[in-house]
């Protein structure tokens, strides 16, 4: 018994310790699997912080490359602008040098087609700079037919403190793009002009003694017809008057064929074709002056030496500086040229003054007449800062007065206000009289710019106008002119009466070359008929004219 409890003892004993062998090794194992199950996370959590790193340096990488992209994609871009560029310059040298061999004609062709082409009017760059020391010009021009404040001699295109820019004409580019053209363009010397006609129907008739039915009316004095108004050639330099620091110097001469001839001749030049042999088309020269500007004096000084349009009116002789087809009465019989010397004067920015002296109204300074005597002239511009008004005023022409062919004694002002871009009117008044006038031809006076008067004595006329512009789109203009004007003794139309005068016109640029101006003339007599040769009191006329610049 002894033995087997101890046999069974020791087989107790023996069995828990192989139990206890067999656990101590399972219970090592579980350590294990967690020890390395640690791990496992330990290096998946440095794997997902190499990979965070690794996506971050990319990001970065990425965030460094987008400027050198974007660097990169605007050097390619002014690469292709430059070579565009330089493929642009390539082809203007390869037309400029095909030009350059081509006959005046064709290249004259070829301006021609491509003017005719391009707008009359192009906005202005907001963001350009102002090329005049003055501020910018109040009127578009074109449509208006000019870009500044009322002033005149060479002064309406000779203005202090502009450039002195003109774009050429096809005349103009034709002779640039062939031989020489560098030495004119350096020059500044232009050659352009233009063709002036126009027709008119009237409720006037000519007749077997006159063919000037519609006189008082001018310049279409012949009623029902078509007529070549000017065909108009230039030859000028336009002074720099922008800058300040040397003189410089300008000249212009106009040379005129046609109808309005008889408008703009003075006595004792190129005069025989109409007091001698009534012409009806003729030539002259309005124009033929040299210009010198010295910009120490003042604010600038214009020195102008010939035969100069007279300074004041709304109006001009030549047909592109214009508002309508036809002239008003006001405009029609007053003074038109004078020869002499003549100042215009920057003083500051509101005030210029305007001082000349010259050998009289309307005759030349060879010929023999009353008014062939020292004439005085004083003009005074005034402009308002916000440059909204302008006045213009003085004395025209001024001595004894003693009747001769054209010795007006006139003194004159305009106002011009601008009510906004669109909108802007001028009103001009003159009083003008002649001493001691005659009734008929003397051996003295055997002719007279207007009329003779109707009676003896003292001869005076005096008038007001208004224009009232509105604009209606880039191109385009609508005018509306009334005016009146009281001839006492008919010494400018032969007829001792009062008279108004109202009109409407549109002034349109199809493009830069051509203006069209259409309107329609109400005219009216009230002491005497004046009208249809001197039968009717009243007169109505449609005219139109055509200008087509070269």
């Amino acid at each position: 018994m002894n033995t087997k409890k101890c046999l069974i003892a020791v087989a107790a004993i023996f069995i828990t310790a192989v139990m206890q062998a067999q656990q101590a090794p399972q219970d090592l194992t579980a350590e294990q699997q967690l020890a390395q199950r640690k791990a496992e996370l330990d290096a998946r959590e440095k794997a997902l912080d190499r990979r965070e790193k690794i996506l971050a340096q990319k990001e970065k990488a990425v965030a460094d490359s987008a400027p050198r992209s974007r660097e990169t994609a605007k050097a390619k871009v002014r690469h292709e602008q430059a070579k565009d560029e330089g493929n642009e310059e390539q082809a203007k040298a390869a037309r400029a040098e095909k030009k350059l061999h081509e006959p005046f004609f064709q290249r004259l062709d070829e301006a021609f087609l491509e003017q005719l082409g391009t707008p009359a009017y192009t906005p202005p760059d907001p963001n350009a700079p102002n090329p005049r020391r003055i501020p910018p010009a109040p009127f578009d021009s074109p449509p208006f037919p000019n870009g500044d404040w009322q002033i005149g001699g060479t002064a309406g295109t000779a203005i202090i403190g502009d450039p002195g820019e003109l774009a050429p004409y096809p005349l103009m580019q034709a002779i640039y793009e062939g031989p020489g053209g560098q030495a004119w363009k350096d020059s500044k010397v232009q050659l352009y002009g233009w063709v002036n006609f126009s027709g008119n129907i009237s409720t006037s008739h000519p007749s077997k003694t006159s063919e000037n039915g519609n006189f008082p009316l001018v310049y279409d004095i012949r009623p029902n017809r078509m007529e070549l108004n000017q065909f108009v050639l230039y030859l000028e330099r336009l002074p720099n008057e922008a800058q300040t620091d040397h003189i410089d110097w300008g000249f212009r001469i106009a040379a005129l064929y046609g109808l309005d001839y008889r408008f703009t001749f003075s006595r004792g030049w190129f005069s025989d074709q109409l007091l001698k042999h009534n012409s009806y088309y003729g030539v002259d020269t309005p124009m033929v002056y040299f210009d010198l500007y010295i910009p120490y004096i003042f604010q600038g000084m214009n020195i102008t030496i010939g035969r100069i349009i007279s300074e004041p009116d709304i109006e001009a002789q030549l047909a592109p500086n214009n508002l309508m087809a036809t002239h008003s009465l006001l405009y029609g019989f007053d003074d038109y040229c004078h020869e002499g010397i003549f100042t215009t004067t920057k003083i500051n920015a509101q005030w210029t003054l305007q001082l000349g002296i010259d050998g009289g109204t309307d005759v030349a300074i060879w010929q023999d007449d009353p008014g062939r005597q020292v004439t005085g002239d004083v003009m005074i511009q005034w402009i308002a800062p916000n440059q909204m008004d302008s006045i213009y005023a003085g004395a025209n022409s001024f001595n004894n007065g003693k009747f001769g062919y054209n010795n007006l004694q006139q003194y004159v002002g305009t106002w011009t206000h601008k009510f906004n871009d669109k909108i802007y009117t001028a009103t001009e008044a003159w009083y003008m009289y002649m001493n001691d006038a005659i009734d008929h031809p003397t051996k003295e006076v055997p002719f007279q710019s207007g009329s003779f008067p109707v009676r003896n004595g003292y001869a005076p006329e005096w008038a007001v106008l208004n224009y009232t512009m509105f604009r209606l789109s880039g191109n385009a203009f609508f005018t509306v002119r009334n005016e009146y004007m009281n001839d006492k003794v008919g010494s400018r139309t032969g007829f001792a009466t009062q008279y108004s005068e109202h009109a409407i016109g549109i002034t349109y640029w199809p493009d830069k070359l051509i203006t069209i101006r259409p309107e329609l003339r109400f005219d009216h007599s009230y002491d005497v008929p004046a009208y249809n040769l001197g039968t009717r009191k009243n007169q109505f006329a449609f005219t139109t004219d055509v200008i087509f610049h070269f």
